[in-house]
């Protein structure tokens, strides 16, 4: 049985200029013990998909289910099975820390959890802000405390959604050292990020929405079989000539080119040396995520259903 399964799942909204499809028959399931990633830039449907499977959307078409429960028809299992970590920083400003997990604890019907909200406490850096007021905390912390009310239940389904949006890199930190702990525990994990580096290094298995569908799904590692064999890097205060603009990623000074073999690399760099630019701190290196996710959120022609790119384990 399936962590979680998406089947033909659709939702349309009904906007003043008319409908508007969000999300259009995605289909792919999740497996007990996956640590999976969920790509797709703003406006993909990730947050609507999330929605839907949280329970807090109802889809217009298709099926949801959580190890069998389906979130429509049997919520309170679905939702027993999973805990949510949203982007929204919501919290009561009423509640310490250590009662609001006490009261989230108590929503699920679970009493005498103190052993397991200390261990939650301790494990997301908390433990020193226990007794303090939710509205005493920085932003930073809240987003720790909602990973907390998310765990508080046990749930063997664990939904990531943005978790490390706006967060300084400590908590970056502690956040992955206990999310991959209660994942080689049994968890599964499903996270959306838009740091694409962190899906690099902790997802196994990687789905990417384009536009409401599933335009890849597959292992982390197949994914980046797809990039160019290299990239060249360099620094530069200039524009690039135009046969290298339109095919270079440019983040500020910093360009990078595909470049497939040395024969290419030596090309590059003869139409730099013609252009008269001026360069600083050339490397070559390996294509990562972020180079497969551009290629194909750019790339031309119609969505790829998610069963023709599926690579089973």
């Amino acid at each position: 049985m399936s962590a979680v399964s998406f089947q033909n799942v659709s939702k349309t909204y009904i906007t003043p200029r008319g409908e508007f499809q969000a999300l259009k028959g995605v289909t792919f399931d999740i497996e007990p013990g996956e640590f999976f990633g969920l790509l797709g830039p703003n406006g993909a449907g990730k947050t609507t998909l999330i929605s839907i499977l949280a329970g807090l959307t109802r889809a217009s078409g298709g099926h949801v289910t959580v190890h069998g429960a389906d979130v429509q028809t049997d919520y309170a299992q679905a939702r027993r099975r999973l805990g949510v970590v949203p982007q929204e920083l919501v919290f009561d400003p009423f509640f310490t820390v250590r009662e609001a997990l006490r009261f989230q604890s108590g929503y699920f019907g679970i009493r005498d959890n103190g052993l397991w909200i200390d261990e939650l406490l301790d494990g997301l850096g908390l433990a020193d802000k226990a007794g303090a007021n939710m509205r005493q905390l920085s932003g930073g912390m809240k987003r720790r405390v909602l990973v907390a009310q998310a765990l508080v239940h046990r749930p063997p389904v664990i939904v990531l959604d943005e978790p490390t949006a706006g967060v300084d890199v400590e908590l970056r930190q502690t956040l992955w050292q206990f999310v991959s702990k209660l994942n080689k525990q049994g968890s599964t994990v499903l996270l959306t990020t838009h740091y694409l580096e962190e899906a690099e290094a902790l997802c196994g298995r990687i789905a990417m929405l384009k536009q409401g569908q599933v335009i890849a799904l597959e292992k982390t590692s197949e994914l980046l079989k797809r990039a160019s064999a290299k990239v060249l890097r360099f620094k530069t205060d200039q524009p690039l000539p135009e046969s290298l603009a339109n095919q270079a990623r440019v983040t500020g000074r910093f360009v990078q080119l595909p470049a497939h073999d040395a024969a290419e690399v030596e090309r590059i760099l003869a139409i730099v040396r013609e252009g008269g630019l001026t360069v600083e701190d050339i490397e070559i290196s390996k294509a990562d995520l972020e180079d497969v996710f551009l290629d194909l959120m750019t790339g031309a022609g119609a969505p790829i259903p998610s069963q023709a790119v599926e690579v089973k384990a």
